[in-house]
């Protein structure tokens, strides 16, 4: 990858004819493949709505630090709520930023995976509450495009449309996080260290004008600034497992700003339940040829089983709730 943008695949395709909806899948496939990322714009997600998300975003983030530790994580056994600066990890170190994480709501289920634990109620700041009537709408918008997403892969690979859909139709692993990085003029800069998604896919809306985000190809890593009312989508770990690796989960990173100034970002993890195992397709003989093969780390083994990997990242990412909650599992 060169420090070029990113490849803008454009959604509204699919609302024209036949060549149109073959064009999309052949861009969407070529920029799964070859970079792992790509810009979505054509998604139907108006302006308006991207910044009335951004608005509640930012009064979340003015409330006064006793409503938000209200909400702390560290009070949720499923890692759901508010985290202060310097309390996530990611391979080790401190991530420097503050987020909400607010997953999809089910009962507890009953069983013997340890990743069951992950399902269970969010945390809502009591002084916010149109918070909750947002973040449900953007989960909604943001959860039809994942799915027309996969079932538009899913043809592009030479498989049913439906393949991935059992994965989704109960209880689907969702997760949006409202994001803050502040400025800092300290040289370590890691707004969120390097790492790859462990689901399916990440649609991420950055706030307009504002950079850090960087991906890592051949040439090292490129500085990938926002597009206008466009997602940046990237590929998950379950991704890479369901096509041999012929679509690539790649490393990316935030660097914080500059001191004096933040950066908001609003990722939502499209995943499926946390009980199902991603389907493993059986790729036509040309792009079974160009399949890389899962990537081979031991020390972060990819599961077809998402609730597996999410598990692993979450008492990576949060070993203080971790050891509050879950101290048998670390």
């Amino acid at each position: 990858m060169t420090d070029r943008a990113l490849p803008v695949v454009d959604m509204s395709l699919l609302d024209g004819d036949d060549t149109d909806r073959a064009r999309f899948r052949a861009t969407l496939l070529d920029a799964a493949h070859h970079v792992g990322f790509f810009y979505l714009v054509g998604h139907g997600v108006s302006d308006e709505t991207i910044e009335k998300m951004f608005a509640v975003t930012r009064e979340f983030f003015a409330l006064d630090d006793e409503a938000k530790r209200a909400v702390e994580m560290t009070k949720s056994p499923q890692f759901r709520g508010y985290t202060r600066f310097g309390g996530e990890y990611t391979q080790g170190q401190i991530d420097w930023r503050e987020q909400i994480d607010i997953a999809a709501h089910y009962p507890p289920l009953e069983g013997d995976d340890d990743f069951l634990v992950l399902d269970g109620p969010n945390l809502w700041p009591a002084e916010l509450p149109e918070l909750q009537t947002a973040v449900g709408e953007w989960q909604e918008r943001c959860g039809a495009i994942g799915l027309r997403l996969m079932r538009e892969w899913a043809d592009a690979l030479g498989a049913p449309r439906d393949v991935f859909d059992a994965g989704f139709a109960e209880r689907p692993s969702t997760l949006i996080k409202l994001v803050k990085y502040p400025g800092r003029d300290s040289p370590d800069k890691q707004g969120v260290g390097a790492h790859k998604d462990p689901g399916v896919l990440t649609l991420l809306m950055i706030e307009p004008g504002k950079g850090g985000l960087q991906v890592q190809g051949p040439g090292g890593w490129s500085d990938i600034d926002p597009l206008p009312g466009a997602f940046v989508v990237n590929i998950g770990e379950l991704m890479e497992w369901a096509t041999d690796g012929y679509l690539t989960a790649t490393m990316h990173r935030v660097v914080s700003p500059p001191a004096g100034d933040s950066r908001l970002s609003i990722p939502f993890f499209f995943n499926p339940a946390l009980s199902s195992t991603m389907a493993h397709l059986d790729l036509p003989a040309d792009l079974l040829a160009a399949a890389r093969g899962v990537t081979d780390d031991p020390d972060n083994a990819i599961s077809g089983t998402f609730g597996e990997n999410m598990l692993k990242a979450r008492l990576r990412a949060h070993p203080d709730v971790a050891r509050i909650h879950h101290p048998h599992l670390v």
